[in-house]
């Protein structure tokens, strides 16, 4: 007997293919081949596939009415292109995860009739999801409230939680201990969120008293154009830091940290609820759905977050936050235990079970 197919479909960037890539990783466990269907953006990330099927596909936005037909016209074609792609592979299931991408897949899926799944990363259903949802037979979240909005959507939905990589369940391993001598600030942005960063956090770190600036070490990513002059403005501080455009091993980064600062995406509140660490979390403020408000606000909510809207993120509000952090260890250990009492360290185990139960292929 041949090995299932699982289709898995994700728009091209970290926030969807993390937490495919957990998913493909559990499924190949269990004997599953696995392909991906998604855009070209896909070239610089390394996915564990059979094959890459790349659909065009595009994302609909405001209400230019060229805009429109041109967003349908490349939905069209990503779909019939999707539908003969289906005729090829023929896959058990397919699993969507959001993001434009996944929309002519999906649709070409419930078209055939072959089982399908949607995964929601976020606190809030994005469009592409809301878009899916009527068609797909099963929906699994990542937070319990995701689908408030859309309460005639329950009985087909699941709490998985939100897969994380093999490295984040490894710094899992690393117990949260309190802030002695150095206190490790950890900082980052995402590509729509490192340029803030950069202009906020190094301000920010010029207004904290003498004490609390000389215990610190910190980790922060950067845009190369601003990667001079943030570690100019530490150097002129006196204060330890390592700056760069990207780091490896960010999951064991963020174990080693005793705060975190950064943008609140999907991927980066799973992955701290995961490893459980206190966080300054900096909704972007443009998305489409307030993903990211919807995610800080369930870390904010348990008492692991602070959340910081991004026209308050100034200096003298950093740097308040982080004085009063690091004259409370107490409140990061608390903080700490929040947000890992949050985490679902075993999603992609959960997301697979569910995954298995639509394809008919467990109980």
């Amino acid at each position: 007997m041949s090995a299932p197919l699982v289709l898995l479909a994700a728009g091209g960037t970290g926030g969807h293919l993390f937490p495919a890539e957990a998913l493909a990783s559990a499924l190949q466990k269990r004997g599953a081949t696995v392909d991906l269907a998604t855009d070209a953006r896909v070239a610089h990330f390394k996915f564990s596939a059979r094959a890459v099927h790349l659909i065009p596909s595009a994302t609909l936005r405001g209400t230019d009415p060229f805009n429109l037909v041109r967003t349908a016209a490349l939905l069209a074609l990503g779909t019939a292109k999707a539908w003969a792609m289906l005729g090829r592979v023929r896959p058990t299931v397919v699993v969507g995860f959001g993001g434009y991408p996944t929309v002519p897949p999906l649709w070409a899926a419930s078209l055939r009739g072959i089982p399908t799944v949607v995964h929601e990363q976020n606190g809030v259903m994005g469009r592409a999801n809301r878009l899916l949802a009527p068609f797909v037979r099963a929906i699994a979240t990542s937070f319990p409230g995701a689908l408030d909005r859309e309460r005639h959507l329950l009985a087909k939905a699941t709490h998985t939680g939100n897969p994380v990589r093999e490295a984040v369940i490894a710094a899992a391993d690393v117990s949260y201990t309190p802030p002695t001598d150095a206190l490790r600030l950890l900082v980052f942005g995402g590509s729509q969120g490192a340029r803030i960063m950069a202009d906020v956090v190094p301000a920010a770190i010029a207004l904290v008293p003498d004490e609390v600036r000389g215990r610190l070490m910190i980790v922060q990513q950067a845009r190369d154009e601003d990667i001079a002059r943030v570690e100019d403005a530490y150097g002129r501080l006196g204060v330890q830091a390592s700056v760069a455009p990207f780091f490896p091993g960010l999951p064991a980064r963020m174990a080693a940290s005793h705060l975190v600062v950064s943008r609140s995406g999907a991927s980066t509140v799973a992955e701290l609820a995961a490893i459980g660490r206190p966080a300054i979390l900096v909704p972007l403020p443009h998305a489409l759905d307030q993903d990211q408000r919807a995610n800080a606000r369930v870390l904010e909510q348990a008492g692991g977050a602070i959340r910081i809207e991004q026209d308050e993120f100034t200096p003298q509000r950093l740097a308040t936050e982080i004085t009063a952090l690091a004259a409370a260890p107490q409140r990061l250990v608390a903080m700490a235990q929040a947000t890992q009492a949050c985490g679902v360290p075993d999603a992609a185990v959960r997301l697979a079970d569910l995954v298995q139960r639509v394809a008919g292929l467990a109980t």
